[in-house]
């Protein structure tokens, strides 16, 4: 039985324009690139230089990292994994609405456990989510520290870091794995446009 809110809930998604639509305008097939690893691996760096790459290429995107959702939309969450979870929850719909825009979306998002990545892929769909894991030891992460927070999390000013003394679990099968240590921001780049390009390229 319907609640009365759901009997004020009129969707029009059958009236709009499509995805198709947008694509068309775009020239481009839209996906969301989900970027995932420890503070500190690199992940944003990575994202602005595929944005500048696929810039040039002609292709429209938008990056979306974990410090600029914090201070706005998600700005009233917490780091508790009921927060955490929520926090990719609302993440993942603001993507699918970029994806249905026939944008190419990239994220950078810690998003530390196999759980909450599955349920963004859940949301956003299994065909049209990219999985990348920058994949870079915790050892090298601290020792960058760019932000400082390593060194607060060791002397306990920051409680539930991941990495610290909250888990980051690895992802078992990425689409792609870069590996910052090895590999400098132009070849990790390269490597996910190697992978990404013919998913994108409009047909």
């Amino acid at each position: 039985m319907a609640t009365p809110q759901e009997n004020n809930i009129h969707p029009v998604f059958d009236r709009i324009l499509q995805r198709p639509d947008k694509q068309a305008l775009l020239k481009q097939n839209s996906k969301v690139i989900w970027m995932t690893g420890l503070s500190g691996s690199g992940k944003t760096t990575i994202a602005i230089a595929l944005e500048q790459e696929l810039n040039k290429k002609g292709y429209l995107t938008q990056i979306l990292d974990g410090d600029n959702i914090r201070t706005g939309i998600n700005n009233n969450l917490g780091f508790s994994e009921k927060d955490r979870a929520e926090n990719i929850r609302r993440i993942s719909e603001v993507s699918k609405l970029f994806l249905n825009c026939g944008v190419i979306t990239i994220n950078c998002f810690v998003s530390p456990t196999i759980a909450i990545r599955q349920n963004a892929k859940n949301i956003i769909g299994s065909e049209d989510f990219v999985e990348v894991f920058v994949n870079t030891p915790l050892e090298v992460c601290e020792q960058r520290d760019v932000k400082g927070l390593y060194k607060k999390a060791r002397a306990g000013e920051i409680k539930n870091f991941t990495g610290i003394d909250a888990p980051f679990e690895e992802p078992t099968s990425p689409d792609v794995d870069v590996k910052t240590d090895q590999t400098d921001v132009e070849g990790c780049v390269k490597q996910i446009l190697d992978y990404i390009e013919p998913l994108i390229a409009f047909k």
